[in-house]
C-alpha cells in the first residue's frame, strides 16, 4: 500500500443501517476519549488483542462484519473506536498511537482502517487529509460505505465541517506488536467517558 487504498460500496446497505443505528443507541456514545487533537467530537473505545476479537463480537455484535473484513491477518493487537463529527466538529493533525496510555515503546499502527458509515449529502469540510513528513499524500472526500486503509505512520488530520448533519466513522488502529508489548495491552477493555451508570 502506497500511502491509502479505498474501496466503496465495502458493505451492504442494511448492514450500513444496522450499524449506525447501534453506534448512535450506544450507552458508551459521549463526549471523545481521545486526545486533545478531537475537538467537539464523540465516540468510544475498544481495545483488543487478536486472542479477544470473539469477546469483542460477543460485545458488540454490529461490529462483526466490519471487523471480518478489515482486520489484517498480521496485526495483533487493535484500537477500534466509532467517530462522530457534527458542525464545528474537527480532528487536528496528529499520528495515531492510542496505545501508548498501555505501552510507551510503541510505534504507530501498521494500518488504520476507516469506514465512513454515515456521510451528510451535503457535506461542506471533514476531509481527511493525510501527510507524509509536511507533504501532502491524501485528501480524501469521505464517502457513506466506503472502506479506506492508509498506513499508520502518516500525520492525518480532519478539517472542520461546515454543516449540519452527522458524520460518522468507525476507525480501527492496527498493530503488530512483540511479546513484551502484548503483555502490557489489555485483552479486552472499553474507554468512554459516558456516565459510569449507563455502562453495564
Amino acid at each position: 500500500m502506497k500511502y491509502y487504498q479505498k474501496y466503496p460500496h465495502a458493505f451492504s446497505i442494511d448492514y450500513l443501517n444496522d450499524l449506525r443505528g447501534a453506534i448512535l443507541a450506544s450507552p458508551y456514545l459521549a463526549t471523545n476519549n481521545l486526545n486533545r487533537d478531537f475537538i467537539s467530537t464523540k465516540g468510544f473505545s475498544v481495545v483488543f488483542g487478536r486472542s479477544s476479537v470473539a469477546q469483542v463480537e460477543q460485545k458488540f455484535p454490529f461490529f462483526k462484519p466490519y471487523l471480518d473484513r478489515a482486520l489484517q491477518p498480521d496485526c495483533n493487537a487493535f484500537y477500534l473506536n466509532p467517530l462522530l463529527l457534527k458542525a464545528g466538529s474537527r480532528v487536528d493533525p496528529h499520528i495515531d498511537r492510542s496505545l501508548r496510555s498501555y505501552c510507551k515503546t510503541v510505534a504507530p499502527p501498521a494500518t488504520v482502517s476507516v469506514l465512513y458509515v454515515q456521510v451528510p449529502p451535503d457535506l461542506e469540510g471533514g476531509e481527511l487529509v493525510l501527510r507524509s513528513s509536511k507533504k501532502q499524500v491524501g485528501k480524501i472526500q469521505p464517502e457513506a460505505n466506503s472502506l479506506l486503509y492508509f498506513q499508520g505512520d502518516l500525520t492525518h488530520s480532519v478539517n472542520a465541517v461546515k454543516t449540519g448533519g452527522t458524520r460518522l466513522s468507525l476507525v480501527c488502529e492496527q498493530y503488530v506488536l512483540d511479546d513484551r508489548e502484548l503483555a502490557d495491552i489489555p485483552e479486552f477493555a472499553i474507554e468512554s467517558r459516558a456516565a459510569k451508570a449507563k455502562i453495564k
